[in-house]
């Protein structure tokens, strides 16, 4: 019974685990471009064209800025 139970929840909360992209600000999306994964670029790109025309000239001027800088590629070492 509590397998069960515990199967049930753990695939309701992976239903319910997508990245809400509409509680964060514009300066947050901004600043994630690049390093969205790729099962979530398309509810990402959805809210940012919601609101580029919504952006103020700061933060398109950042938005625009970030989306001609290439993303760092950080290599994680394992610490063994």
């Amino acid at each position: 019974m509590r397998r069960g139970f515990l199967v049930f929840f753990l695939l309701v909360v992976s239903v319910f685990a997508k990245e809400n992209y509409s509680q964060m600000s514009t300066q947050e999306l901004i600043e994630i471009i690049g390093f969205v994964d790729e099962k979530d670029k398309v509810s990402f790109q959805k809210e940012l064209e919601f609101r580029i025309p919504k952006m103020s000239s700061f933060e398109r001027e950042q938005y625009e800025k970030r989306l001609n800088e290439t993303p760092e590629i950080k290599v994680i070492e394992d610490e063994e």
